[in-house]
């Protein structure tokens, strides 16, 4: 088997709160008629630059056309020699590994007429738990907005949420006393998420305001990098402390410092499904948890993540993935499906990742390129639409 083509097509999918994300199909054919589909997801992050697409597809075209799909290991050597890690979290070239080698093993499964967590080593579980995020509050005004999404995703079966804090203190402390007026121990905050907002002294102050309330873990209260600062951060907190992981040295020197107990492990952010069993793997030698991160994928992407956690054996935290949840449409024939707070597994007997693309979708939400025009530094940092600034 020989790859034979390489396709790339742009997505431009609205978020409920109005914010347009762009997002990457991945197609590798191979020679003997089997599609392998992948997802290079969100590209509408940090840093503020855009790549071109056809130049990209041009570039993977030159390093995948005639190559077999199997030799994995091979390929995303090849792939990170020219789209290297840069220790930065929301790499781009990251973003692009990510999204073949969810094509490559989309391929190879349904070559061999197995699921991709089949691939990966085999299920542990077939359902993974999961947060609803409750995005940054910069206005007061924004408690109430989103007190109103938990009434709404709790009424769909979501009972664990996820808050982005750090832009406006009185604001987050308001929205954790009405969550815990309204809702009591009917619904749980997995984390406090500062996103790097703060440093790690100005994030402890903060934790220790928010003492009164109950929630499982803290996440990224630290300046990027920073692993003296998040190991300090650790040793004085009595939760867990989780941060993500998006490159190997970054995480390497989280376990010197000893500066984490959960790595947040995401394709997205490692470059790939082959690299984030690496990482998992290097969490659990290292004693240390992990939960699922995401980006907000859209349901192929979010599929992906769902075959790796499923096959984890050290999935131990509440994990993140609820990004189609997150979008006004998807560009699939069956979207991923949540139950009860869960991620369901595609089938088992669903080969590859079990996701089929909706072509009418497809054109639907085609974008022409990857740019986003005159969006703000706030806008990407918090997701939302002008109209909300």
């Amino acid at each position: 088997m020989k790859i034979s083509d390489v396709r790339l097509t742009v997505i431009g999918m609205p978020r409920h709160t109005g914010f347009v994300c762009k997002h990457v199909i991945v197609e590798i054919e191979s020679d003997d008629g089997w599609t392998g589909i992948g997802e290079m997801s969100d590209f509408s992050h940090l840093p503020h630059y855009s790549l071109d697409i056809r130049d990209m597809e041009a570039i993977l075209k030159s390093i995948l056309l005639g190559r077999n799909p199997f030799d994995l290991s091979l390929i995303n050597q090849q792939l990170l020699s020219n789209y290297p890690e840069t220790l930065f979290y929301y790499e781009k070239g990251n973003f692009i590994r990510n999204g073949i080698d969810a094509a490559l093993h989309d391929l190879c499964a349904k070559a061999l007429g197995v699921s991709v967590s089949e691939l990966l080593g085999g299920r542990i579980r077939e359902k993974i738990k999961v947060c609803y995020p409750i995005f940054r509050h910069r206005f007061m005004e924004e408690v109430e907005q989103n007190l109103a999404v938990v009434r709404k995703r709790y009424g769909q079966g979501f009972d664990v949420f996820r808050l982005y804090v750090g832009k406006n203190l009185d604001a987050d402390e308001a929205f954790l006393s009405k969550v815990k007026q309204e809702f009591g121990s009917k619904v749980t905050i997995k984390s406090l998420d500062f996103s790097h907002l703060l440093d790690w002294r100005l994030a402890l102050q903060a934790v220790k305001r928010f003492a009164a309330y109950d929630f499982q873990l803290i996440e990224s209260p630290a300046a990027q990098n920073d692993y003296e600062g998040l190991h300090h951060f650790r040793m004085k907190v009595d939760h867990p402390v989780s941060e993500h992981v998006w490159s190997f040295r970054q995480q390497h020197e989280m376990i010197r410092h000893d500066s984490v107990d959960v790595f947040n492990i995401s394709p997205i952010f490692i470059g790939g499904l082959t690299c984030a069993r690496k990482a998992a793997a290097a969490a659990e030698i290292a004693g240390k948890g992990c939960l699922i991160g995401t980006t907000q994928e859209l349901s192929v992407g979010t599929a992906a993540m769902a075959h790796l956690g499923g096959s984890l054996a050290n999935l131990t935290y509440i994990s993140d993935p609820t990004g189609p949840a997150l979008y006004v449409g998807d560009i699939v024939k069956k979207p991923v499906e949540y139950k009860d707070g869960y991620l369901i597994l595609p089938g088992r007997d669903q080969p590859g990742l079990g996701m089929e693309l909706d072509w009418q979708q497809v054109e639907n939400y085609r974008a022409d390129d990857l740019s986003w025009g005159k969006v703000s530094v706030h806008q990407l940092q918090d997701r939302t639409s002008q109209a909300l600034q």
